[in-house]
């Protein structure tokens, strides 16, 4: 059992006096103390006064640094995937998908670094990692091409479709601005207008969203993409991360348990399974469509809230993490994990939510971190980076050239033919509508018949539970969603929650699917 108060890395004082001691020896050899220009330190200890008893001096330049760094350290917190934990490793290909993509990342034995950021989606930071969430499962490939950031989940599918409704939905997630308290009422005021988020609200509250390490979960991309070949050929694909630890989730009263022991335990068990030498590995997969195959199922395969049932799905190489972040900050806390992060050969579908993250992650990012955010080590690309892009704060890069600018030809700087982007045919007029081919229930109800018995039960226990607090009526349409799905599903949780199934039934009986 490790402690909760600081001291969880180092459970045993055997442990704490062996890190005391070498701390102790390296002391000896270390190098002076200094401040940030170089200067060496005279006294740490204590500040500049004007005699025994006079007040300190403004000159004391120690006192004032140290003091000025202290009140900048924190950087804007995530909005979501504030709560994470990070680790490096390789990618390597199995399966060579020169057929599918030119992107260098899938060439046969290619050998790629990455760093993965494993988070929760809607809670702070430092909060419990217990807490029932959607977990990030976000990596960063620097490949030959340049880096390509993969950012999915655990869960396959998302709540919502389109990106118009993201800070919505993610205001509903989070506490209360006039308490600063959690409320499930308000989340499910807001979800009993959003039918399409029944299968993801069904893996949330099912033990799935309260994993018992990082190492053993799944991880997905969730957005289909485009895949484009050397002779332009394009395949929309779903990425797909299969633990080779197996799954392990929390059931109810494990997470009590737990999280009166270790309110890090994810993060724990991350890091001290490295640290021993025993790294996670995870398959890599792709399901693979064809674009004239879009239109042959009876929902949206650019929809972000679905599966793709029946797809059969192609290995493509596996991924080991063998090495923890030498500084959780530098690395975990400024890599900047965005969509817009694209190499060629791997394009954005017109998924909408997709199309939405493209913008907003790269964007959050430079709030966060600024406009040189790409230049910081943990992002910078393998590769050399050659445009005029330039100044900012913080700007850490080396470019001595006049010419900052394209076209030139006193500092040519030629576009690649290869990196164009594919073409897509359009039809139709701009709008704003909703897709055509919803399907809001189905696959909300294959993943609870899917459940064994003790998954379902606990599943209903936990859904029932939150959903029993809401208002009357934001209660009952969530309920009549789920009893769409199944009626065995919507019965059971809504005598949890303490409705009545008669209203239940009805408002079920005007859903179409």
């Amino acid at each position: 059992m490790t402690s909760t108060l600081g001291l969880g890395a180092f459970p045993h004082r055997r442990t704490l006096g062996v890190l005391t001691a070498s701390l102790l020896t390296f002391s000896v050899h270390a190098a002076p103390l200094t401040r940030d220009n170089g200067a060496a330190v005279g006294d740490n200890q204590n500040s500049q006064t004007a005699g025994a008893n006079g007040p300190v001096l403004l000159q004391d330049v120690q006192l004032i640094q140290k003091l000025q760094r202290f009140d900048r350290e924190r950087i804007p917190e995530r909005v979501v995937h504030a709560r994470g934990t990070g680790a490096h490793g390789t990618f390597t290909v199995t399966d060579d998908l020169s057929d599918l993509t030119k992107a260098k990342v899938f060439a046969g034995g290619q050998s790629t670094p990455v760093f993965v950021r494993f988070s929760a989606v809607v809670h702070g930071n430092h909060s419990p990692e217990t807490l029932r969430d959607p977990r990030g499962f976000a990596t960063k490939f620097y490949t030959a091409d340049g880096n390509w950031d993969l950012v999915g989940n655990n869960f396959p599918t998302f709540f919502i479709r389109d990106a118009i409704k993201f800070p919505d939905m993610v205001h509903a997630f989070k506490p209360d601005p006039r308490t600063n308290l959690d409320d499930d009422a308000r989340r499910f005021d807001f979800f009993s207008h959003v039918p399409e988020a029944t299968r993801t609200l069904t893996e949330l509250y099912s033990n799935s969203g309260t994993p018992a390490s990082y190492r053993e979960m799944d991880g997905n991309g969730v957005h289909a993409y485009k895949l484009v070949n050397a002779k332009g050929e394009v395949r929309y694909v779903k990425f797909h991360w299969k633990s080779l630890q197996g799954i392990n989730n929390l059931d109810p009263k494990a997470v009590t348990i737990v999280q009166g022991r270790d309110y890090s335990h994810m993060t724990n068990d991350l890091v001290s399974h490295i640290n021993k030498g025993n790294f996670p590995k995870w398959d890599l997969y792709v399901q693979v469509l064809n674009p004239k195959d879009l239109y042959k199922f009876d929902f949206d395969p650019l929809d972000a809230t679905k599966i793709w049932p029946g797809v059969p799905e192609r290995k493509v190489g596996q991924m080991v993490l063998n090495r923890n972040p030498a500084n959780v900050f530098q690395e975990t806390e400024q890599v900047a994990m965005a969509p817009a992060n694209l190499v060629p050969g791997i394009e954005p579908s017109e998924d909408r939510l997709l199309q939405g993250r493209v913008f907003s992650y790269a964007d959050t990012q430079l709030y966060r971190l600024g406009a040189n955010a790409l230049q910081l080590p943990i992002n910078a690309p393998k590769v050399a980076v050659n445009n005029g892009n330039q100044d900012g704060a913080m700007n850490i890069g080396h470019s001595s050239s006049g010419v900052n600018y394209q076209p030139s030809r006193l500092l040519p700087r030629d576009e690649s033919q290869t990196a164009r982007y594919s073409q897509s045919a359009l039809s139709g007029s701009t709008q704003q509508a909703k897709i055509q081919r919803e399907q809001n229930f189905k696959q909300a109800g294959d993943l609870y018949r899917s459940f064994s018995k003790k998954e379902r039960k606990d599943l209903i226990e936990s859904f029932g539970g939150s959903l029993a607090t809401t208002d009357d009526e934001s209660k009952h349409i969530i309920l009549s969603f789920l009893y769409k799905a199944d009626p065995e599903y919507g019965s059971g949780v809504t005598k949890v929650a303490k409705g009545d199934l008669g209203r239940v039934k009805a408002l079920a009986a005007k859903l179409a699917d």
